[in-house]
């Protein structure tokens, strides 16, 4: 007996040949910052921060420096009180160009909105050249915008309109040029806490430890998006500097708080007083 069977064609078809996988480029290594220098005015020299024991102040500097690893060889800062805008210019990048840094920070801007001749065009020229002059040996360098300081520092509702006004065009100076520039900015007025009366010092003008740790953390993160490693994050937790006792607040008002303010307000009141006048006149329009 012959038994049939069908056999049944099945026509199968081909599966879509597939691109090969492309390969993952490998991460590029972190790199390590072995110099960094700190430009600027009294916040970059480290005031609100002091030192226990030997005196004079600690600051972001040496706290940015301890998280990236740097040793105290490759650590530059010329900062001074008082600083502006040009004074970093002229008297504090020929040190830093020198020193051929990795990175450079640089907090300078609100010494200028109190002078009589404040120019936020020339202020931006100046940060211009600071940049340049600087990317041309290799450096990052991380300016800062400022936060509104006359939140933090008690004033008439008049000062406090001409500072806040003074505040926004430097601002938009330093937005100008780091735009154009491409550099990262750390923008204070985004820090946390940024006015909470904690991280002022008494004089409600610089950063008390808090204060420079919170700008120490703000730098590091941006460094840290830009490539380079961290390998000791800041910590928040104060106790490495040392709070000054109720007399010493009181001698560093007597002895410099308040000459500085006296020669300050003389230099910004014309100004404050152009701004009350107009205030003034849309009051009665």
């Amino acid at each position: 007996m012959v038994v049939g069977v069908t056999v049944l064609s099945v026509e199968v078809t081909p599966e879509p040949s597939r691109p090969p996988l492309a390969a993952v480029p490998p991460a590029e290594p972190l790199r390590r910052a072995e110099r960094l220098v700190v430009l600027g005015d009294s916040t970059a020299v480290g005031l609100g921060d002091p030192l226990p024991r030997r005196g004079g102040w600690r600051g972001v500097g040496p706290l940015v420096a301890a998280a990236l690893g740097v040793e105290a060889g490759g650590y530059l800062n010329p900062a001074f009180t008082g600083a502006r805008m040009r004074c970093v210019l002229t008297q504090q990048v020929p040190a830093a160009v020198a020193h051929r840094p990795d990175v450079a920070l640089l907090v300078a801007g609100m010494n200028d909105t109190l002078r009589p001749d404040f120019d936020a065009a020339r202020i931006a020229a100046d940060l211009t050249e600071v940049i340049h002059r600087l990317r041309d040996t290799g450096t990052t360098v991380v300016p800062v915008r400022f936060h509104d300081h006359s939140k933090v520092f008690r004033l008439p509702p008049s000062l406090k309109r001409a500072l806040s006004a003074r505040v926004a065009e430097l601002n938009a100076a330093i937005d100008e040029v780091v735009a154009r520039e491409g550099v990262p900015c750390l923008d204070l007025d985004r820090l946390p806490g940024a006015y909470d009366l904690a991280v002022w010092s008494v004089d409600r003008l610089h950063p008390s430890e808090l204060g420079h740790r919170l700008l120490a953390d703000g730098f590091t993160g941006l460094l840290a998006e830009a490539g380079f490693a961290v390998p000791e994050p800041v910590s928040l937790t104060c106790g490495g500097g040392v709070e000054p006792s109720a007399a010493g607040h009181v001698g560093w008002l007597v002895l410099k708080g308040i000459p500085w303010l006296w020669r300050r307000g003389r230099e910004f009141l014309p100004y404050a007083a152009v701004i009350m006048v107009n205030s003034f006149r849309e009051r009665k329009r």
